[in-house]
């Protein structure tokens, strides 16, 4: 079933108007079931996700998301209105991700009665936007039934651009002590105040050395982001802390990173959050080589901007979609009634050149 571009750009409209800021995509849920039911899908509910297959065998997954953040207060439009101006899209969530989804919808359709050498799986998330959730669950149900991922195509915002590695994030907590005391006495008293502690280890890390730059990430990055110390004005504080954000690529182990840092500071070194690690796909890969059949002038590039990519561990995945990424979470966003068209054909034919590499082609 292939979707004529004006059904397409219209299913894009309809999805927009319906407000899915994280934690709240039931609504935008439910009507995507019901549209996908009409035209001959049967999507399982994974609670606010959609989960939809064809065919059967390894499975190449197409993934995107249902949320948004939420409005930034300068929109001077109205962020669900769905407002279109001289071929833009403006609306919450229009380039990031639901440009996506449209296409994603119609790659998937035009399958629909074809004899796939495959399975071809489409996961509409909710939660991308918070903690991934939605793919987490999404990938735990393929998994329950007995489906091995092949490959996987994330759709996000790249200009059709293929990102190929995606930076990882890494948070780290530095809890440095002191000894409370009056602030007048503590000099007399020689009492260590924890945010003189707490800076000179923030100093220190300048200085940690990650090792050479990936070749498509580019450097580790460290930036504290959080701190804080002090109960009252006069009292010196006992302990300080900050919030170390790290964006971390496949050329150091998280671990190696931690043992770096614990040797700079004097700071006790706690993990926060090291879910999120960073991904890389062979160039040479066979799903890379598709897409680059339907679409040779592709840039592939390294993404420092968190996906669910994150989530794909030990297959071929790549990020690509409709949009740019620069318009993500803006005011006003926007995304190009073309745009979302060659998005849909980009990922119809990435799923044929799939299945000519996989098993001489959909049938």
């Amino acid at each position: 079933m292939r979707l004529p571009d004006a059904e397409i750009l219209a299913l894009h409209r309809a999805i927009l108007a319906i407000p899915s800021v994280s934690k709240n995509e039931s609504e935008l849920a439910d009507f995507l079931t019901r549209w996908l039911a009409r035209r001959g899908a049967a999507p399982a509910r994974v609670g606010n996700s959609l989960l939809a297959t064809l065919g059967e065998g390894p499975v190449l997954l197409l993934d995107t998301h249902l949320d948004t953040v939420p409005p930034a207060a300068s929109w001077s439009r109205d962020p669900w209105a769905a407002e279109v101006v001289d071929g833009r899209v403006y609306g919450l969530g229009a380039n990031d991700a639901k440009a996506s989804v449209a296409a994603m919808v119609a790659a998937f359709l035009a399958f629909l009665e074809a004899d796939l050498p495959f399975t071809l799986a489409l996961a509409l998330v909710e939660g991308e936007e918070t903690r991934g959730n939605g793919t987490e669950a999404v990938l735990a149900e393929i998994a329950r039934r007995g489906l091995t991922l092949a490959a996987a195509v994330v759709g996000e915002p790249t200009g059709l651009d293929l990102a190929v590695a995606q930076k990882g994030l890494l948070l780290l907590e530095l809890q440095a002590e002191g000894e409370a005391c009056h602030a007048a006495h503590a000099a007399a008293l020689g009492k260590r105040n924890a945010a003189r502690g707490l800076a000179r280890d923030l100093v220190a890390l300048e200085g940690v050395d990650f090792g050479p730059p990936h070749p498509l990430l580019g450097a580790i990055t460290l930036e504290p982001t959080e701190l804080r110390a002090g109960t009252a004005r006069n009292v010196v504080p006992g302990e300080a802390t900050a919030l170390l954000d790290l964006r971390t690529t496949p050329a150091l182990a998280s671990r190696e990173i931690v043992a770096r840092i614990e040797l700079a500071v004097e700071s006790r070194v706690r993990v926060v959050s090291d879910r999120l690690a960073p991904r890389e796909t062979d160039v040479e890969s066979s799903l890379v080589a598709a897409a680059r059949t339907v679409r040779p002038e592709a840039r592939l590039y390294g993404s420092a901007t968190l996906s669910d990519l994150a989530f794909l561990a030990g297959i071929p995945a790549v990020k690509c979609g409709p949009g740019e990424s620069e318009r993500s979470h803006t005011a006003d966003e926007f995304v190009l009634e073309s745009e979302i068209v060659d998005g849909a054909r980009f990922y119809t034919r990435l799923v044929g050149a799939w299945a000519e590499r996989t098993g001489g082609g959909a049938r």
